[in-house]
């Protein structure tokens, strides 16, 4: 007796629906990329008890005829592809043409199209109950697709069971929804929910580019936060893994990374306003996540995530869409290079962010004439200009760190940061009639000083607050990463050198990182196959225990991604130092003091936050004031 046996069609549409409709949200996904792949206009979308009772989809594109209307019900038929070829190179949102049936084949399905273009007046209607075939018939109908899913898992009541309450379906159906609205900017999106319009959004300029999506964003949202334009594109270098001879392939491939970024300081606790697409297509991806917090490196605190409307335009062959059954996940074929690319793009925006102004305001700042806080007049506190690092004589480990700031000599302060190896560096430059205008950039004068650490300044916009410490850990921490980066941090000998043994792995990526290693002021050598010598320290680090904090800095090297940043090794060591080192909340700073504070921060290349995410800076303008009083609703 045979024991294996073909299963029957609906079985296998059933199972084929348990990888593609995990709950109504999949049914709109998947209903929603088909009607955008048609080239509509406008794509309307309509549900009931949270999908459950009722998913209405309907467009205005490109529509079928009765005969591919009956075929696009057959497993694997589909349009978008002929041959195994085109799985390298995918441009559409659907592909496998798995969809349809298999949604068709758990619920009471209602298909009603007409062409476009076609000769006919009339549509075609074809009405599907669990998978079986009920009627086709002409049908009066718009140009356009129309499909009708009623009773969902009607005829599996175990996986209707497993379907969460009402609002929780309906709240995924929305979240879908507003990714393809931000993706889809030049279509025309309307929802409605149990009778009731939730949004009715008109189609955007298809031109428009970053404005198009700002204002979808605002359709969306209605007030919004302050957002940064990014627009990098250039060749990705790709590095292919090497073949059967040995031989490393390298490859070149244009990729444009563009959208909005918040500023620093807009963050939130979740990836939920972290919105990120390939190609227009809403992806989950750890290397972009990755690329993401690394960009923001140093401008948003520990646990708080970037808000973010971001979209990569790759080669479709550079990235592979099937690997996941709702093609949730994408996978770029060089990984590293991408995350490098778009690191370098959103770190490039942040950067113009500030440097959007060609010189500081005139005049950079004046004292109030008639201060209303408490007065500055404590010339207690003198801040030197940061002295050269000089080796110091063996020792156990390190002196601390010297108290001081004051900006470099003018010359190095005019002179612009080096940008990175981005062929269209607009993502560093704001558009002049851009609303986003930095605060630095702005006019600002001092009242004065309360609770002996929040400096109160006053602009032409409102209210602003400084905080000396952070202000002042910024100052320091960019200063003493621009000495590292130039090599001039030098080593201090242990008086007993360590002797470090990896694993194999550890102790290849370390003979890769040996020159950063020495450039940071780490003395490591090679003392046999997998063991290394440290002899030398930075004499900025104080740790008792310098086996343990090289295999820290490997740690953190191996997460922030080989060749991202190498000077990401000591930035945690140097922030610490800084912070010991910065003004306290009890430090008094008189008036010219203050002056060379504001002064400095804004030749910082990242002033509005301290090394560790909190804010250097807060505006309350004049709006907000009046609402408080109650002059304004």
């Amino acid at each position: 007796m045979n024991r294996i046996r073909l299963l029957p069609e609906h079985v296998a549409n059933q199972i084929a629906a348990g990888e593609v409709v995990e709950r109504p949200a999949s049914v709109v996904k998947e209903l929603v990329e088909n009607s955008l792949d048609a080239k509509p206009t406008r794509v309307s979308v309509e549900i009931q008890a949270g999908g459950r009772s009722l998913i209405r989809v309907t467009d205005d594109g490109m529509g079928m005829s009765r005969d591919d209307a009956l075929l696009s019900l057959e497993r694997h038929a589909t349009s978008k592809i002929q041959r195994a070829e085109d799985l390298q190179s995918i441009a559409t949102m659907g592909f496998r043409g798995e969809a349809l049936p298999s949604i068709a084949s758990v619920s009471r399905f209602t298909l009603t199209t007409r062409e476009q273009d076609g000769d006919s007046p009339e549509g075609a209607q074809v009405i599907i109950n669990g998978g079986k075939i009920i009627e086709v018939k002409a049908a009066g109908s718009a140009p356009g697709t129309s499909v009708e899913v009623r009773s969902l898992f009607f005829n599996l009541p175990a996986r209707r069971k497993f379907l969460r309450s009402e609002e929780t379906e309906s709240a995924h159906i929305q979240h879908y929804l507003t990714l393809a609205a931000l993706a889809h900017a030049d279509v025309a999106f309307t929802f409605v929910k149990d009778g009731r319009t939730v949004w009715q959004l008109s189609a955007v300029k298809s031109n428009a580019g970053i404005d198009s999506v700002r204002e979808r964003m605002r359709q969306l949202a209605g007030t919004l936060p302050q957002l940064i334009a990014v627009d990098a594109s250039g060749p990705l270098h790709e590095q292919f893994a090497a073949d059967e001879t040995g031989h490393t392939d390298g490859s070149k491939s244009d990729v444009r990374v563009w959208g909005l970024i918040g500023a620093p300081g807009v963050a939130r606790s979740t990836r939920e306003d972290q919105h990120l697409f390939v190609n227009r297509r809403p992806v989950e991806n750890r290397t972009l996540n990755h690329a993401l917090l690394e960009g923001y490196h140093t401008a948003l605190m520990k646990g708080r995530f970037p808000v973010c409307c971001l979209f990569i335009e790759i080669d479709p062959a550079a990235v592979d869409v099937n690997i996941h059954p709702a093609k949730r996940e994408v996978k770029f074929r060089d990984e590293r290079a991408v995350r490098r690319f778009v690191t370098e793009a959103v770190k490039e925006a942040l950067l113009g962010f500030h440097r959007a102004s060609a010189s500081p305001p005139q005049p950079v700042v004046q004292k109030a004439q008639n201060e209303v806080a408490q007065p500055i007049s404590s010339p207690e506190l003198r801040l030197p200009e940061l002295p050269p690092i000089t080796p110091a004589p063996p020792q156990s480990i390190t002196a601390p760190l010297p108290l001081a700031f004051r900006r470099e000599s003018e010359e190095r302060a005019q002179a612009a940061r080096p940008v990175p190896a981005i062929s269209n560096p607009q993502s560093s430059i704001l558009n002049p009639q851009s609303p986003v205008t930095p605060l630095l950039s702005v006019p600002l004068r001092i009242v004065g000083v309360i609770g002996k650490l929040y400096v109160v300044l006053e602009s032409d916009r409102g209210l602003v607050l400084l905080d000396q410490h952070a202000a002042h850990e910024r100052i320091l921490f960019e200063q003493m990463m621009e000495r590292t980066e130039r090599g001039e941090v030098a080593s201090q000998r242990l008086l007993l050198p360590e002797t470090i043994e990896l694993s194999p792995r550890d102790a290849t990526f370390v003979r890769g990182i040996l020159n950063a290693l020495t450039r940071l002021g780490v003395g490591l050598s090679e003392f046999g196959e997998r063991t290394f010598l440290l002899d030398a320290l930075p004499p900025f680090v104080k740790s008792t225990e310098p086996r343990g904090f090289v295999l820290g800095l490997i740690d953190e090297l191996k997460a922030a991604g080989e060749q991202v940043n190498s000077m990401r090794l000591g930035e945690h060591v140097v922030a610490k130092t800084v912070c010991r080192h910065a003004v306290k909340a009890n430090d008094p700073l008189d008036g010219p003091e203050l002056e060379n504070l504001l002064q400095d921060l804004r030749h910082c290349a990242m002033p509005y936050t301290c090394p560790h995410g909190r804010p250097t800076l807060i505006e309350m303008n004049f709006r907000e004031l009046e609402k408080k009083f109650g002059r304004a609703q």
